[in-house]
């Protein structure tokens, strides 16, 4: 079993170093030629998904404030790398899973509900400062990437009932404007993440006509979990069923990175009629929990927990992640992946997750029935490419693509190229 861990993901192993995200100039908002509204000129290059090209797209800023703004995606580059162990201190920041709900969609929605026809609805409230729903923590405003900045305007949360008690939690999710398409897109995210890795290669799979839908699996992201729920992995499946059977109601092509790879997989085993297909992105699914970090006193845990919160670490991550990128891009992107630690019960449900054992799926790989599209970032150095090829011929009906000079979060340095294989195999019969 491979053992090795690296910062921020709980299955990992080492391989090469990833590739740097090449970002093209983004134009300033109202500049001359530049794209307003919800969508842009179905031939603009940057949304050219069938183009050859796999470098960063390009996509428009619009500032004006629509309902929804306009679809930009910002990706946690950094909740989802792992340290190599360095005494125990360091692992229980390190190894932590984490949970903070995240909140995205267009129209912001307060916690507040009201009953109508024996069911449910999300009461909106407008959005806060600049556009950004209020629920969100304050540092949001310090976040220059356009990118960014534009998705945090598109956050939504949706009550989501916990079991069969009365009880609901306000969960975080982009959702997408048409919902008809039979076979829904479902994207997870990376630990100790949210829905704002999806920020590149959302808006491409929208232009494409697939309904997406970008999650926040419980205890991650920025949902409301003032009464703070089990954050463990049996929490984690039911809610995503119940948000899953409320909203989504069609079986989805569910997309998990990294150890979303081991939620999806958990999730389709335990809920076959929900999930039609599997996409796993340098799927880190080999690690058996959190180990010995489940036994960490808690005030030793708690400790931990808040070096993993601390921007010299994250922001390590992030230089490991994408190499070669200024400086200055690194300090906001860092900003951007702790964005979600800043929600006031972070702490308690990221120790609540690493006591609970955390995901260990090794013994459901072979139960898993759906067919699966394994992507694999030939530069990944979080998870070894041996293991992806390890976990496809594990899969009774799987198929790799590897994609060249690309890291661990393939799905922000090549979303065009992402895109497109979601996109055909969605579609494929």
């Amino acid at each position: 079993m491979h053992s090795t861990t690296i910062l921020f993901d709980l299955n990992t192993g080492i391989t090469e170093e990833p590739s740097c995200l090449q970002e093209e100039p983004l134009r300033d908002p109202g500049a001359d030629d530049a794209e307003t509204g919800l969508f842009v000129e179905p031939k603009s290059p940057q949304f050219n998904i069938d183009s050859n090209d796999d470098d960063v797209d390009e996509v428009p800023i619009n500032t004006i404030h629509i309902e929804p703004p306009t679809h930009m995606y910002e990706a946690n580059y950094n909740g989802d790398f792992r340290k190599e162990k360095k005494g125990l201190l360091v692992m229980a920041a390190l190894r932590l899973g984490s949970l903070p709900p995240a909140t995205l969609a267009a129209t912001t929605a307060t916690k507040k509900c009201e009953r109508f026809n024996g069911g449910v609805k999300v009461v909106g409230d407008g959005g806060g400062d600049n556009g950004f729903p209020p629920f969100l923590p304050k540092e949001v405003e310090k976040i220059k990437d356009p990118f960014a900045r534009n998705l945090a305007r598109r956050i939504k949360r949706l009550p989501v009932q916990i079991g069969c008690s009365e009880s609901y939690i306000m969960s975080s999710c982009v959702q997408p404007l048409v919902q008809t398409d039979p076979s829904p897109v479902v994207l997870l995210h990376c630990f100790d993440s949210s829905c704002l890795e999806w920020r590149r290669a959302y808006p491409l799979l929208e232009e494409s006509g697939l309904e997406a839908w970008a999650l926040d699996v419980l205890g991650w992201g920025f949902s409301d979990l003032g009464s703070l729920p089990p954050c463990n992995v049996a929490s984690k499946r039911c809610h995503l069923y119940q948000l899953w059977k409320s909203y989504i109601k069609r079986p989805m092509v569910l997309v998990g990175p990294s150890l979303g790879a081991a939620v999806a997989i958990d999730f389709a085993v335990n809920y076959p009629e929900a999930v039609e297909k599997l996409v796993l992105i340098n799927p880190s699914v080999y690690a058996e929990g959190t180990g010995n970090l489940a036994k960490l006193p808690k005030v030793v845990a708690y400790v931990g927990v808040s070096l993993l919160k601390t921007f010299p670490l994250r922001l390590y991550a992030n230089l490991l992640a994408f190499d070669g990128i200024p400086l200055s891009k690194s300090v906001d992107w860092t900003n951007v992946g702790r964005l979600h630690c800043h929600m006031p019960w972070w702490k308690d449900a990221t120790v609540n997750f690493m006591a609970s054992g955390g995901y260990n799926v090794v013994s459901q790989i072979k139960q898993v029935k759906q067919k699966t599209l394994i992507i694999c970032g030939e530069n990944d150095k979080i998870v070894s490419n041996q293991l992806a090829m390890r976990l496809l011929f594990e899969l009774p009906n799987a198929r790799m693509q590897r994609v060249p000079d690309s890291g661990h979060l393939t799905h922000v340095d090549k979303p065009r190229r992402v895109a497109k294989l979601i996109s055909d195999f969605a579609r494929a019969k």
